[in-house]
């Protein structure tokens, strides 16, 4: 059975590898379940020839650019929905261009250096790759174990709201707010959150 279902498929290779910042780009919500992955998209590893992924300075993810006899090994997704790449453009932002790559599915995954790493069928799929300035890259490679253990914790959960806030704020100006702004992310609520922490910083003072 093919791997390739309906819609979208996708390579990545950095923040996105883990399946709780895939869910919290895809959906706006972290799973309890780190290995949780809905139901419609399906993850296998897969290996992207001819690129090379990067460190960025002074920035937790990484980027890849064309290099022959490079290689970046990541993870296939299928089913990604056009809401799911709707919201993934702008999760990359103006840093990334989606690009159509081919890439080899894994049949069997080997050691960092690739030894024992097993190639299976050759299949399209869209990546995100870095347009802008290279001088912003570092010559090290980007280490997806480093990132869980060291800087996933700003990444999901509530030290890593920000990382994606562009994304919650497009998604919330294309939803019909039946609260009137008076949900827990409403224009009002957020209002009120203001002047009450106002009022406590003035009887501070």
């Amino acid at each position: 059975m093919s791997v390739k279902d309906e819609g979208h498929s996708a390579f990545f290779y950095g923040t996105l590898m883990a399946p709780q910042v895939l869910h919290r780009v895809t959906h706006g919500s972290t799973p309890n379940d780190p290995r949780f992955v809905p139901d419609h998209i399906k993850v296998v590893p897969a290996i992207l020839h001819n690129y090379r992924r990067h460190r960025v300075k002074q920035a937790d993810y990484p980027a890849i650019t064309p290099v022959l006899s490079a290689s970046v090994r990541g993870t296939f997704v299928t089913g990604l929905r056009d809401a799911d790449i709707w919201r993934l453009d702008i999760f990359e932002g103006d840093e990334y261009v989606r690009k159509v790559v081919k890439v080899r599915l894994l049949t069997a995954v080997g050691d960092k250096a690739g030894q024992g790493n097993v190639e299976g069928d050759e299949i399209e799929a869209e990546t995100y790759v870095w347009k802008a300035n290279k001088t912003r890259l570092e010559d090290g490679e980007w280490d997806f174990a480093e990132f869980q253990r060291e800087k996933m914790r700003f990444w999901v959960g509530s030290e890593g709201h920000g990382e994606y806030e562009e994304v919650d704020d497009a998604v919330a100006e294309k939803q019909v707010d039946g609260t009137g702004g008076r949900g827990s992310n409403g224009h009002i609520t957020r209002a009120l959150k203001d002047e009450s922490t106002s009022d406590t910083m003035r009887n501070v003072v």
